[in-house]
C-alpha cells in the first residue's frame, strides 16, 4: 500500500469550527468535480480557538494536489 498524506488547513479564532467545516464542503465537491472516489476529509478540533479541515490522499497525487488545492501543510497519515 502507498504511503498516504494528509493535506491540512488551519483555521483560527471564534469562527474556526464554521470555517473548516465549510471548507470541508469544498475539499468533498472538489473530489466530486474531478471524480475521485475513496478520499477521506474531515474536521478536527485542535484546541478552542483552532480547527482544521482536512484530504487524505495518496503520496503520489501530493504535488498536483498541492499545486491546486494550496493546503497549509502536511503530514504524513496513520488511521
Amino acid at each position: 500500500m502507498n504511503r498516504q498524506i494528509k493535506l491540512i488547513w488551519d483555521f483560527r479564532g471564534p469562527n474556526a469550527k464554521k470555517t473548516a467545516e465549510h471548507h470541508e464542503i469544498h475539499l468533498r465537491d472538489f473530489l466530486k468535480m474531478n471524480a475521485m472516489e475513496n478520499h477521506i476529509t474531515g474536521v478536527e478540533h485542535i484546541s478552542e480557538f483552532h480547527f482544521i479541515a482536512f484530504l487524505v490522499v495518496e503520496e503520489e497525487q501530493i504535488k498536483d494536489l498541492r499545486d491546486r488545492l494550496k493546503p497549509h501543510r502536511g503530514q504524513v497519515y496513520s488511521s
